[in-house]
């Protein structure tokens, strides 16, 4: 098997009101019956077309791709449960996110808006720092496609205390490096208690190259999957969720310019992972992860200097694997048996208040609660490549609140969290819409003398 991105046009859709359905629709004629959807992203609204691009399987068997059913499958909640302030945050991975597209740059926004939430749900790409993970005590370490599924209201999370964690690491030529890996799990079971049960050296691995679309997306192949593929078959029931740690295929250069260009350079590392860890989660329903290995001791011993903040974690580390570990230690199970939706300790779509995202990002969470009614904070300091305006999509009335930056994001959540609306702790303050009773007698007067008249 192998994984890919494909890249196609949708034009606009005359009934806006369904677009996960038209969206959908598309994706089925722009895609061979052996490739399987992982990950769907809106790069570009243009007035005309959506520009888009599509994560997918390849050589996926029909009776499993059965089995997963689609990514665009989306159950519309019935209500939202108001006994709890649930915050989403999103930061995209691979789309030169001014914070959080470094190396866990957007942790101290996690712990900003899981100060004012109840429970703060995020993804890998937003805590993940290399050997750091600043994960908020209230906070649950959730992988990308499984956050879109999730509001998409097709699986529900539970909390857990302790996964237990398969870790793959690939056989890595120089022996230091795979020696590295496997002190550094060791690190975690004698300093936090993590629970591995298996660690398991595989050669050939899964073979991680990163590339670039025509939007400047950072994504990425994966060749060979299967061999990860059959690891996981081979030690089904001993895990609850799996760490991966490879080699990514970038040109040399990267290794420098990433440090030196200070920001300009869209990470090149986080959306091949992404690709491989949206398969993983897809196909098995466990948490996963990956995080990367140098190629080279020549590549390690690089000396960037004194780097960018966004980035120094990164400067400082070497295997880069204890920040997927501590994550994946309490990711929430994922539960698909829809008949378990309605137990208490079981997060689903009707418990989440509101999602906040960088301005201008359009995928399957912004399309899911744009169709639940939950709303939407888009941070336009945030800046990233994509160009979709989101003011265009068919928001209810005070849905879409865009505003300048997480401090402003996390006193929205405050005054909607505590029933104030928004709009009255700003000046000026409009004043309120008045209907005049007379005028509504006089117009029904005048309907009824129209019809005496006709008659």
């Amino acid at each position: 098997m192998r994984l890919t991105e494909k890249e196609f046009k949708v034009p606009y859709s005359e009934n806006s009101s369904n677009l996960i359905e038209h969206f959908a629709n598309a994706v089925k004629v722009n895609i061979e019956s052996t490739e399987f959807p992982t990950r769907f992203v809106v790069t570009k609204s243009d007035g005309q077309n959506y520009h888009c691009e599509l994560g997918l399987i390849q050589g996926l068997k029909d009776k499993k791709q059965h089995e997963l059913g689609s990514i665009f499958d989306f159950k519309k909640r019935d209500y939202e449960n108001t006994d709890k302030f649930n915050t989403v945050l999103l930061v995209p991975t691979g789309i030169g996110s001014e914070i959080g597209g470094h190396d866990g740059d957007a942790g101290p926004v996690a712990k900003l808006l899981a100060s004012v939430s109840d429970i703060l749900i995020t993804h890998p790409n937003v805590v993940n720092a290399s050997d750091i993970n600043e994960l908020p005590q209230n906070g649950l370490y959730v992988e990308g496609s499984v956050i879109s599924r999730f509001l998409m209201g097709t699986i529900g999370l539970q909390k857990v205390r302790n996964n237990r964690v398969l870790v793959i690491i690939e056989n890595h030529k120089d022996e230091s490096f795979t020696n590295a890996a496997i002190n550094a799990v060791n690190a975690a079971r004698a300093t936090y208690g993590f629970n591995c049960p298996q660690i398991v050296v595989l050669n050939p691995t899964a073979k991680l190259k990163s590339v670039y679309t025509s939007s400047g997306c950072a994504v990425g192949i994966v060749e060979n999957y299967n061999s990860v593929v059959d690891v996981l078959e081979e030690h089904k029931n001993e895990y609850d969720a799996v760490a991966i740690t490879s080699i990514i295929d970038v040109p040399r250069s990267f290794h420098w310019d990433y440090f030196s260009l200070e920001g300009e350079l869209v990470n090149p590392w986080g959306g091949v992972e992404a690709i491989l860890t949206h398969a993983v989660s897809l196909m098995y329903n466990i948490p996963s992860a990956h995080s990367p290995m140098f190629e080279s001791q020549e590549i390690s011993n690089i000396d960037p200097g004194i780097v960018d903040p966004r980035m120094a974690a990164e400067a400082i580390s070497f295997t880069f694997l204890n920040s997927i570990l501590k994550g994946l230690q309490r990711s929430p199970r994922i539960i698909t048996n829809q008949d378990l939706f309605t137990n208490d300790n079981i997060l689903t779509s009707s418990d989440i208040s509101c999602l906040v995202i960088p301005d201008k990002c359009i995928g399957l969470p912004t399309l899911a609660a744009l169709e639940h009614g939950i709303t939407v904070i888009a941070v336009k300091e945030n800046k990233n490549i994509m160009e979709n305006d989101l003011t265009k999509l068919p928001w209810a009335k005070d849905q879409l609140y865009i505003v300048d930056n997480y401090w402003e994001a996390a006193g929205l959540i405050s005054a909607i969290r505590s029933g104030i609306t928004p709009e009255s702790v700003r000046r000026p303050l409009s004043k309120a819409n008045v209907s005049d009773r007379n005028y509504v007698e006089n117009f029904v007067e005048q309907k009824n003398r129209a019809n005496t008249s006709e008659k």
